[in-house]
């Protein structure tokens, strides 16, 4: 039996030390201690950890302080992390600050992790080992500190797996320790970022992809249905003709614009404030390391990183981020018009638009018979929505920030994730679902077009403004169409009548 105190609570290890226990004080005058067990103290004081546990005590607090929900943080990140981790390393064994033997030690364990993430992100299965440090590396995304306790736990599990590769026992921080040789030359308000602006840049890549293909398959429809004509609309009401390649061709155009704007979005994300550490001055961290640190950073990455001119700004200021947010939510507002057109040309059958038809894809009522619902339009809809709701929460994060530093990356970071994971997936699963499988109903297109007295704009400069006016009101009035009213009550000829009617003229400027 040993007894161990701290000056509030003491920790029972239970379950094979897999669980610490908070035991207070009072309760008891004595714990069981194990060799499953290890003490971790800090200035706050001490806890008892499972021995073997890859993670320490800043992680086993903030898991703690921050247990929200049973949300975590995005793969990416921590995968972006351990990248810098490594890169950090890899220029501390360069300018000599660390031993190489703790410097191969630690690069050994970040990729042994960086090794995991991979595999996630392929979903590829994991064997236990793999698993634990998958769970070891695990905060929830909402988190105080400026993102300090998912840098701390990524410094302790380094730390107990480059212990590992040393022969030593987990929590030795003596022979390497968490902060003073992982995190060497560093802090969390350089590294935080600056795996933030990688992971992104991953994000924005995808999401890039995933709109080429959009754009695609609008200019697929466009060239398609080039000459289907079907009836104008100007605020729901009947407008003059259009052809669905002019509608497809519009959706199409405004995604390629999305589709450059986001892509040029990399362009600000590469500037990074690693070397800055603290407030941006680079306390305790080495001119030789700042710039090895980049260059080895770039080559681990594969992406055009580069350093800040000013490191102080891109530590304090989190516009960039803001500025993401709003080319999301431009993309956002693009594809809701989108989906709510196809809703409104979908809408029927029998009793609305039904301009075209969406694909089935499930039954849309529980007590309607044969109603089927545009879903994915609608899960489109949902999406926007949330990266609206994203771009605020962003948007009071950025401005909230006070004089050196942002405390609320976290959350910028985290509505990030969440808007580009949200775009990117429905992004393929509207293509996919919708825009390929779409079907335009020509004929009804072309009887409705018929029946319109809209096509009377046609006709304005034979007529005049006025009797042309006068001859859509008859023609309402009547039920006729058109064409037979201009027929009976002009003078044009048949032919005049038919050639301003045709497609290309009624579509197109006049040649």
């Amino acid at each position: 039996m040993n007894l161990f105190w701290t000056e509030c609570v003491y920790f029972l290890c239970k379950n094979d030390g897999k669980e610490p226990l908070v035991v207070k004080r009072n309760d008891t005058t004595s714990a069981e201690w194990s060799e499953s067990c290890r003490t971790e103290n800090d200035a706050l004081g001490a806890a008892v950890l499972p021995s073997k546990a890859l993670y320490g005590i800043h992680t086993h607090r903030a898991r703690n302080n921050f247990n929200l929900t049973e949300r975590t943080l995005s793969p990416s990140l921590i995968h972006a992390i351990l990248q810098v981790k490594k890169a950090c390393a890899e220029a501390n064994v360069e300018t000599g600050d660390l031993s190489s033997t703790i410097g191969a030690a630690i690069i050994s364990a970040a990729d042994k992790a960086l090794d995991v993430f991979e595999k996630k992100n392929e979903s590829l299965p994991l064997n236990p080992d793999e698993q634990e440090i998958y769970e070891a590396l695990q905060t929830h995304p909402l988190q105080g500190g400026a993102g300090t306790s998912v840098n701390m736990n990524v410094n302790e599990v380094l730390a107990n797996l480059a212990l590992a590769r040393l022969n030593k026992n987990a929590g030795d921080y003596d022979s390497l320790h968490p902060v003073n040789h992982v995190n060497m030359s560093q802090s969390t308000n350089d590294v935080y970022p600056t795996a933030l602006k990688i992971a992104l840049i991953r994000k924005v890549r995808k999401l890039s992809d995933a709109l080429a293909q959009l754009q695609s398959a609008l200019q697929r429809l466009e060239t398609e249905h080039a000459n289907v004509i079907k009836l104008g609309r100007t605020q729901l009401m009947d407008a003059v003709p259009i052809t669905f390649g002019q509608v497809f061709g519009a959706y199409a155009r405004a995604i390629s614009r999305d589709r450059w704007r986001i892509y040029k979005a990399e362009e600000r994300l590469r500037e990074i404030n690693l070397g800055g550490t603290a407030v941006g001055t680079g306390l305790n961290a080495s001119l030789d390391f700042i710039y090895l640190v980049t260059e080895r950073l770039q080559r681990i990455t594969g992406l055009g990183i580069a350093r800040a001119d000013l490191l102080v700004d891109a530590t304090q200021n989190a516009d960039v981020y803001v500025e993401v947010s709003g080319l999301l939510k431009a993309l956002a507002t693009n594809l809701m018009k989108i989906a709510n057109d196809l809703r409104l040309m979908n809408a029927g059958p029998r009793g609305g638009f039904a301009e075209i038809s969406l694909e089935a894809h499930q039954a849309g009522s529980s007590i309607m018979p044969g109603k089927v619902n545009p879903v994915l339009c609608e899960m489109v809809n949902q999406v926007c929505f949330r990266v609206f709701g994203a771009d605020v929460a962003i948007t009071a994060a950025a401005a909230g920030g006070q004089f050196e530093l942002n405390p609320f990356l976290p959350l910028i970071g985290d509505e990030l994730f969440t808007a580009f994971d949200l775009l990117e997936a429905s992004v393929e699963k509207f293509t996919q679902g919708v825009i390929e499988t779409l079907s335009v109903n020509r004929a009804h297109c072309q009887e409705t077009v018929a029946k319109s007295t809209s096509l009377a704009a046609a006709f304005i400069d034979v007529l005049g403004y006025d009797e042309a006016s006068a001859i859509a009101k008859r023609a309402h009035e009547s039920g006729a169409n058109i064409r037979n009213v201009l027929r009976n009550e002009t003078l044009l000829s048949d032919e005049a009548i038919d050639e301003r009617l045709t497609v290309q003229n009624l579509t197109h400027p006049k040649r």
